[in-house]
Order: C-alpha cells, then sequence, then structure tokens
C-alpha cells in the first residue's frame, strides 16, 4: 500500500508535541502550581493528543483505502516479452484477478468438511489367493483403482454431527465384479452426551477391530481373511454408544468405550431387511494402560465383540469377502440356500510402545440353519474360526515401517479346508496417512488343496502395492 508522506509526517511529530507539553509542566512545578493543577493540565494534554491520533489515524486509513484502489496500485503482476523486430523488451503489466468463489453451509452447520481419498493398487501373481480366490475363482493380474471415495461432515451447535460418503469404485452389494458410485457411510449422530451417543443411518456395525479401523490407517493393504469372512461389514440401523468415564472421570475418559446396534442384518444400501428379524451387534473396548515404557509413548487396547442374526434364504452372510468352500477348495461369497440363526463373537488386542505395535484378534462364527415354514435351511449347520497377529515397526520414525502379518481361516464346512498366509510389507509415509506408499508381498496354502493335490497347486504368492491420497 502507498500513504503520503505528508500523513506520515503528520504521525511522526506526534512525540515531539508530547515532550511540548510536558516541559511547560516541567516549568509550572518549579514555579509552585498545586499537585491536582498540574495532574489536571496533564490530563487535558494527554486528552488533546489522543484525540489527535485517532483523527491521524483515520486520515491514514482512508488514504490506504485510495491507494489501494487505485490504478498503479501494486498487485499481481506477471512478466511479457515484446519483440519490435529490433530488440526484445520486457516489461510487467497488472494481471486482472478473478473474484474469488465460495461456500457456505446451507443451514446452520458451524463447520462442514469436504473430503475424500483415493487408493490404487498394482496386484501381481495370484490375485487374491490369500482370499481363498484360486482354482474356480482366480484372478488376473491387474492394476486395480480400490477405492476412491469423497466424503463430507458437520457438525450443529445443536449437538449434531453427519456424514455422507460415496464411493466410486465399490461393489454394489449385489456382485463383488460390479462396481458403481454408491453409499458407504451416510449417518447421523446425537452427542450431546459423550456417555450416550446416538446415531441412525448406515456405517460399519460394531464388530471387529480391524474392520472398524478406518481404511486410509491400515498397516497391511488388505483386511485379513478371518476379517472379511466374519465381520458384517456396513449396516442399516442405530446404535448407542459412548465413554462411559468422560465426564466423572476425565483423565480416563478411553478407558471404556461401549457400543450397542440394531440393524437390518442384510447389508448396505438396502431398502428393505429380508425378514422382520434384525441383527444385534455389541463392542466393549478398554485401555487399562496408557503412559510411558522406557521413555515411549505406550498403550494397551483390549476388545471384544458379539453378534446375533436370524436371515432368511437368499441372505448374503459374507458381504466383505469369501467363506462357501467350493469342490476345488476355493472361496465363494455364501448366499444362504436356507434361512439361517448366526451367533459371533470375537476378542482383540493392540499394544504400542513407541515404534512398535503388535496387534491380535480371533474371529468365531456358528451357522445353524433353522426351518422355516416346513422347508429345511438345504445345509448342514457349521462353525466358521480364525484370527490374524500383525507386527509392526519404524525402521525411520513416522516415515518408514516394516511390517508382518500371520492369518488363518478354517471355514468348517469341508474336512481340512483351512486356508493360512504370510505377509511381509513396507509402509513409506511420505506425509502421513495423507500421502502413503505400500508395498505388500504374500504367500498363502491351502489345507484342502494340499490333501487333494490332484486339484492342482496349494501354494500361492501375491505382490500388491499401493499409493494413497488423501485430500
Amino acid at each position: 500500500m502507498l500513504v503520503k508522506k505528508s500523513s506520515l509526517g503528520r504521525i511522526g511529530i506526534t512525540l515531539p508535541l508530547l515532550l511540548l507539553v510536558i516541559q511547560p509542566l516541567r516549568a509550572q512545578n518549579s514555579g509552585g502550581n498545586s499537585e491536582s493543577d498540574r495532574l489536571q493540565k496533564l490530563e487535558r494534554a494527554v486528552e488533546q493528543l489522543q484525540k489527535r491520533n485517532a483523527e491521524l489515524e483515520r486520515e491514514v486509513g482512508s488514504l490506504k483505502k485510495r491507494s489501494a484502489s487505485e490504478p498503479g496500485a501494486p498487485g499481481k503482476t506477471k512478466t511479457v516479452v515484446t519483440y519490435d523486430g529490433k530488440t526484445y523488451v520486457e516489461k510487467s503489466v497488472a494481471v486482472e484477478e478473478k473474484p474469488r468463489i465460495y461456500v457456505t453451509p446451507r443451514a446452520s452447520e458451524f463447520k462442514l468438511v469436504l473430503g475424500g481419498y483415493i487408493q490404487m493398487n498394482l496386484e501381481d501373481g495370484d490375485v487374491s489367493a490369500f482370499e481363498g480366490r484360486f482354482g474356480q475363482t482366480a484372478l488376473k493380474d491387474r492394476f486395480r483403482l480400490r477405492r476412491a471415495r469423497i466424503n463430507l461432515t458437520g457438525d450443529f451447535a445443536e449437538n449434531f454431527d453427519f456424514k455422507v460418503e460415496g464411493e466410486f469404485e465399490n461393489s454394489d452389494g449385489i456382485s463383488s465384479n460390479r462396481t458403481d458410485f454408491s453409499a458407504t457411510d451416510i449417518f447421523v449422530n446425537w452427542h450431546q452426551f459423550a456417555e450416550a451417543n446416538v446415531k441412525v443411518g448406515q456405517w460399519k456395525a460394531p464388530f471387529g477391530l480391524e474392520q472398524i479401523t478406518p481404511d486410509p490407517s491400515l498397516i497391511i493393504i488388505e483386511r485379513s481373511l478371518p476379517t472379511g469372512a466374519i465381520t458384517p461389514e456396513r449396516q442399516v440401523g442405530a446404535q448407542v454408544w459412548g465413554k462411559p468415564f468422560t465426564n466423572i472421570w476425565p483423565a480416563q475418559k478411553d478407558l471404556l468405550t461401549y457400543y450397542a446396534g440394531i440393524f437390518n442384518g442384510n447389508g448396505r444400501n438396502t431398502s428393505v431387511n429380508d425378514n422382520n428379524n434384525f441383527m444385534y451387534v455389541g463392542r466393549l473396548e478398554l485401555m487399562p494402560f496408557k503412559g510411558k515404557i522406557f521413555g515411549q509413548d505406550s498403550s494397551l487396547k483390549l476388545g471384544g465383540d458379539v453378534l446375533n442374526s436370524r436371515d432368511d434364504k437368499g441372505t448374503n452372510i459374507s458381504q466383505s469377502l469369501n467363506l462357501l468352500v467350493n469342490s476345488d477348495g476355493s472361496l465363494s461369497p455364501f448366499v444362504l440356500p436356507g434361512a439361517d440363526e448366526r451367533t459371533a463373537w470375537s476378542v482383540d488386542a493392540w499394544f504400542n510402545l513407541g515404534p512398535f505395535d503388535l496387534i491380535g484378534e480371533y474371529f468365531q462364527e456358528k451357522v445353524n440353519g433353522r426351518t422355516v415354514n416346513g422347508v429345511p435351511p438345504g445345509f448342514a449347520d457349521f462353525t466358521t474360526n480364525g484370527f490374524y497377529v500383525t507386527g509392526a515397526y519404524y525402521l525411520i520414525p513416522k516415515k518408514l515401517q516394516a511390517a508382518v502379518r500371520w492369518e488363518q481361516l478354517n471355514p468348517g464346512q469341508k474336512g481340512n479346508d483351512g486356508i493360512h498366509s504370510i505377509t511381509g510389507g513396507l509402509n513409506y509415509y511420505i506425509h502421513g496417512d495423507d500421502i502413503k506408499l505400500m508395498a505388500n508381498y504374500i504367500h498363502t496354502w491351502s489345507d484342502f488343496r494340499q490333501a487333494n493335490p490332484h486339484l492342482g497347486d496349494d501354494q500361492f504368492d501375491e505382490v500388491i502395492m499401493r499409493l494413497q491420497l488423501m485430500f
């Protein structure tokens, strides 16, 4: 900004004026005037100076505004090179600035956030063999736009928050190979009381530590087979959840967290329930320790889940990954040939010590057939169980992380039908989880294929690489 020199000069005389006023006061003091007279004169002098200073400030402000509006005022410029046939001439010319665009909330939100993320995979070798996709369900090498999501979250002063999220590259819930733009999370949450939030809409049912861990925060590129086969993934329903010690014991507010939900039980983006029964899901998380060990930030978190659901014929009970054992030992989504009742539970633990993490989880699910209106279930009862253990360590703090995972799923439908995998990986955090590179090598073997060598290979290998960007 440009300000006239005359105005600056006027501002510069403020201090000399003050000195000129004070000098006579000192002289009067030597002449014997009373203390009260001297104070009154000084107060009047200070008052006059304050008025004059205010006038000068207004004048300077006016000059600044006038200077900014003048055509010659400095602003954004660009260099333009011209040629007159003999010489090249460079000169700076003003750039006309475009008016800024802005977005304001339609309602009375005091916070509105637009975000999302992209995950791009390269998958080579026996693609997704660790998910039971080999033999008749085998996949080919591919580039895969794994996730491309955009979301909008907001908060209201009335203690409501919400999230709306959609996926450009997502299974539509009908076929694992068919994709479209569809909803992932759409919910409203009332958080007036930290001890008892009320949530309605569609989101991940609170079952399984690895399942409810956000996708961009995963240490291994893909979730384990036991997590995908047994956890219920996203559902439509309602839930009460909270931290009971938030107000009565603020220092230990994270000591206990609970979740209790009731859902349709037949997956996401469905407008009807498969029957007149609901899925009931509950989870407890306990953090008995959070502090320092050997001078390192450390914590221990324990969790447990329960689930019960009565499903009708045609319900897909393994929406995220595969569970049905085929004749060659591979797995497919399990669409019930008849009605059932499912009961599942799991336990998990997460220990952190500075750069080291150790995570483990065990699952079990019983699927029992039900006879409805005289119609038998059409399948034998079975019990599925599985586990995984993941360890990770930062080789370079907050930058380079090495990780390994051991996992096993026993579908329990055929004799000796277990699938095992071991994964090794490296994660490079360019800018935390916002920009991250990941690489995994996965070795998988099938007990069923090993016991039946005529079916073909029982050992499988895959390499997965991922670029992740959050915005």
